[in-house]
């Protein structure tokens, strides 16, 4: 093991200070089952079922716009070698109350992270500050009031449409910033790669459930049809901020229900943060590491977004698939993905404590296999022609190795940087948006006149590069050291908290010396 990868507990720890060699210096799991049921866990799955939340409210559009649109408003131009036969369910979807063409697609489903990224950076630097808790609840609460008034923003005008989608990610962008920067505080070590997985795999079964539900309502008469997608998942959405308000806590030391022993053992594996130290931002700004995260959060979400945002079109389009089934099968990708990303995360914390990698290898080996395997199906699925099921099967395994960036960059923030973790995600987070509303408007642009098999080729083409670029810099650049300036000193008769520079201590901490004060 690489010697400045020795993991070092904190100060009321006793070996805290000292220069550990193997695995045994994390503060081992608590034995049995239990841990399961424990209040970190509990924070995890409260956490999974909000980002259920926060991602069936964002895709839920791209379902239900299909049924918005009238699709005879907009004319296509089909190569006959390029179509494929409508299976003999298919019904064609002509008769939506809106005319809008390819272009307006694009804007009705980007606009969304005009303003998502708006809110990564303050959301990190907020969470950090005062907390993640009432920010990541107030996030979805908002999203999910504006959902509930998107169905009268659509008929009373396009652009108070955009003005609502816009606004909804302002509020739903602090949501990934202060859940991280909640786990740089819960999350012992050995439980970083699971405990994150399992909190942002309730996104991608939030997928799975809005995708094919949303294609039941729009399909049927309840609520007006493609409303009803909107009122259902926004109220649910709000009782989830109920129930977030009642139990969640910014830190263990904060929670009320928490053991004595879950207590300590966590704060015994996770040095105590302060929240009154400046933010180092030349250093972030100038780490090779934060940029690593950085392009690959933007390379990962770039092959994401395409499928998250535009598969149902393609299934549409190209695969002549119907409403109803187009939701469930644009369901099933991400249904192997929240599979994927649970069972990654535990196989990830089990190497890490076995020894068998360190952190920096199982950052980097993870998210190889999580920007490859898709960028080799993604353009397989390009060349399968009309067989829905080969398409459908190349898919489901780009999504299958994309669950793999969870315990490779998804967590490489709190390894390096637990203290500013939300900050960190914030940061990169900015970057990974961009693709959220570039990519309906490059694939509009490659597919408005032509919505072919060929056309959409290039759109799997591109998204493979993306991800290969991403694959190649995260290698060079990336670590799973924990940086010098997220260290600081901490003096107990005057309780200064200084960052620790250079050299100061050759484990990068400090130890307790006979008159109480660390150095």
């Amino acid at each position: 093991m690489d010697e400045d990868e020795n993991p070092i507990l904190p100060s009321n720890n006793d070996n805290y200070g000292k220069e550990l060699k193997s695995n045994e210096s994390f503060e081992k799991l608590p034995p049995g089952v239990g841990k399961w049921f424990s209040t970190r866990f509990c924070i995890a799955y409260l956490g999974f079922f909000g980002f259920m939340n926060v991602y069936a409210l964002r895709v839920n559009l791209s379902v239900a716009i299909l049924s918005m649109v009238n699709a005879s408003y907009q004319v296509v131009n089909h190569t006959a070698k390029d179509a494929c036969p409508a299976s003999s369910h298919h019904r064609n979807m002509t008769g939506g109350e809106f005319n809008w063409d390819a272009h307006d697609k694009g804007l009705v489903l980007g606009a969304f992270f005009y303003g998502y990224i708006t809110t990564q950076l303050p959301g990190g630097y907020l969470a950090g500050k005062f907390g993640g808790k009432w920010l990541f609840g107030c996030g979805v609460m908002c999203t999910a009031v504006l959902t509930l008034l998107t169905p009268i923003a659509a008929r009373y005008s396009f652009h108070l449409l955009i003005a609502v989608r816009i606004i909804e990610g302002i509020g739903e962008g602090v949501t990934f910033p202060a859940m991280h920067s909640m786990w740089g505080q819960w999350a012992p070590p050995l439980e970083r790669s699971m405990l994150v997985s399992l909190t942002y795999a309730g996104c991608h079964l939030g997928t799975v459930i809005a995708q094919p539900v949303s294609g039941v309502l729009c399909a049927s008469s309840f609520l007006g049809g493609w409303p009803s997608v909107f009122y259902i998942f926004g109220t649910l959405a709000l009782v989830w901020c109920i129930v977030w308000f009642l139990l969640a806590a910014n830190t263990p030391a904060e929670h009320p229900r928490i053991s004595k022993k879950e207590l300590e053992y966590i704060q015994n594996s996770i040095e105590p943060r302060c929240n009154d130290l400046p933010v180092p931002w030349l250093e972030i700004a100038t780490s090779k590491e934060v940029w690593a995260i950085s392009i690959a959060h933007f390379c990962n979400n770039w092959g994401f977004y395409t499928l998250l945002t535009c598969l149902p079109l393609y299934l549409k389009e190209v695969l002549q698939f119907d409403i109803t089934q187009d939701g469930f099968i644009s369901a099933l990708p991400y249904l192997v993905m929240w599979v994927s990303i649970n069972l990654s995360g535990l196989l990830a914390d089990t190497l890490r404590e076995k020894g068998v990698f360190t952190t920096t290898q199982t950052r980097k080996i993870c998210n190889s296999i999580a920007f490859i395997g898709p960028a080799i199906f993604l353009v397989v699925a390009g060349y399968v022609g009309c067989d829905q099921i080969a398409a459908v099967s190349c898919i489901c395994l780009a999504t299958a190795f994309n669950g793999f960036s969870f315990p490779g960059f998804n967590t490489n923030h709190i390894d390096i940087a637990s203290r500013y973790s939300g900050i960190l995600m914030g940061i990169t987070n900015s970057w990974a948006t961009i693709p959220g509303f570039v990519t309906p408007i490059v694939v509009g642009a490659l597919t408005e006149t032509n919505p072919s098999r060929t056309q959409w080729l290039y759109v799997f083409y591109i998204a493979a590069g993306v991800y290969v670029v991403g694959t190649v810099l995260y290698v060079i650049l990336g670590s799973g050291v924990e940086q010098e300036w997220n260290k600081v000193t901490y003096n107990k008769q005057d309780d200064e908290r200084k960052p620790l520079l250079g050299d100061e201590s050759d484990s990068g901490y400090i130890q307790e010396n006979g008159n109480g004060k660390l150095h």
